[in-house]
């Protein structure tokens, strides 16, 4: 993706994830590009970091004695990372989407959405999920041929949006959700296609908590009867943090409408550097709650009418609201450029994103014979994994017509 932007998605997320629009051309946003980077990332290293020993669901864990300290560090770092680096991505994806649409009008902006994120979401789930099972259900001890792998694969198959590309299942439900209110909106009130003369002050700080505290309620509210980790199939979809992706998608909307990542200070983003200190600390309070000293965690926090499960949910609010502030304004302030590496890693990460999963899992099956503290290997391959990943997204961009896509 482009170095000035993600299209309408991330981890565009990492365009955002081909969401946020190749065409953000102002210098002053090239802090998002190296935010998208710095998360897809993260996202990368906390996958492989569950392939070797911490906690999370993936297609591949190898076995080994775990690294108590690095199991730990990862769940309390994954712990934060899920509250709010999918929503921070939404929210930047909503914030492009008004511009791409006011420039390409509604038929366009969808056969654009289609493209950029309905086709790597098609790729994934035809060609890389069955690249990632073949092999594993090999080591597992399956004696058939390719052919009837593929047969009983395809039978077998139950839901859509599987691994990381659920992301772009949602965001393209949203982009089809924006593109029908502007239609309808536009056409009842008569008039061309908004700028962005609206601009106004960012909202203060007890609306912000106001806005974080209803976040959360809402989210306990829906976890009453869709607790985190059940999913609707055969979409995947997990509902349990629909509240926060759609809230954030909007925001951004409004914010892009309003110039707010422009506006909000410096100044005002300071206390929330605090909040956020704090939530992280309660994150170890919440899991000893749950039982993590036991060994049993106690699943009521996922949902449900308890008190942990509301604690959690607001927890959650406080948590994701804040680090996508402190997030925001710390990148806008120190990495507000961008030289010719950091370029490359903007414009290949949405590739990274979708085909890590596959270059991941590949490498630990390769690697899966050498013995060591799965600790230590993962010091060791997890940055191997990483400049892998970048490389190979590199030159398979270079292929015709999917540096179009990807």
């Amino acid at each position: 993706m482009t170095t000035h932007a993600v299209e309408t998605a991330t981890p565009n997320m990492p365009s955002v994830a081909a969401a946020v629009t190749r065409s953000v051309a102002p210098a002053r946003l090239l802090y998002l590009d190296n935010l998208r980077v710095t998360v897809i990332t993260l996202v990368v290293f906390m996958h492989i970091a569950i392939m070797y020993g911490a906690i999370g669901d993936w297609y591949y864990y190898e076995a080994g004695e775990a690294d108590t300290v690095v199991v730990v560090a990862m769940l309390l770092l994954g712990g934060i990372g899920a509250a709010f680096a999918m929503g921070l991505f939404f929210m930047l994806a909503g914030y492009f989407t008004p511009r791409a649409y006011d420039r390409k009008g509604a038929g366009k902006f969808l056969i654009d959405r289609l493209k950029r994120l309905g086709i790597p979401l098609l790729f994934y789930e035809a060609i890389i999920i069955p690249l990632i099972k073949y092999p594993l259900d090999i080591r597992a001890g399956y004696q058939g041929t390719p052919g009837q792998w593929l047969s009983a694969y395809i039978q077998g198959v139950r839901s859509f949006g599987d691994g990381p590309v659920w992301f772009l299942e949602e965001l393209l439900i949203f982009s089809i959700g924006y593109a029908v209110w502007r239609l309808v909106a536009d056409r009842s009130t008569q008039r061309t296609p908004p700028d962005r003369s609206g601009a106004a002050p960012a909202p203060g700080n007890w609306i912000i908590a106001a806005f974080a505290l209803g976040l959360g309620v809402v989210t306990f509210i829906v976890r009453l009867w869709a607790p985190s980790g059940m999913y609707f199939e055969p979409w995947h979809l997990e509902l349990a943090r629909a509240p926060q992706y759609i809230a954030l998608f909007v925001v951004g909307v409004v914010a892009y409408r309003r110039s707010w990542l422009e506006s909000f200070s410096d100044a005002q983003a300071k206390p929330w550097r605090w909040i956020a200190l704090l939530f992280a600390l309660l994150l170890p309070v919440l899991a000893v709650a749950a039982g993590a000293l036991t060994g049993e965690l106690d699943t009521s926090a996922a949902g449900g009418l308890n008190l942990l499960s509301l604690a959690y949910s607001v927890w959650e609010g406080f948590m994701c609201v804040s680090m996508v502030i402190v997030v925001l304004a710390w990148f806008r302030r120190r990495f507000n450029h961008q030289g010719r590496l950091a370029k490359t890693l903007a414009d290949n990460c949405f590739a990274v994103y979708i085909l890590h999963p596959l270059i991941i899992v590949w490498l630990a099956l390769a690697l899966s014979g050498i013995q060591m503290n799965l600790g230590l290997k993962y010091i060791i391959v997890a940055p191997l994994a990483v400049a892998l990943c970048y490389l190979i997204a590199y030159l398979v961009r270079k292929i015709p017509f999917v540096r179009s896509v990807l």
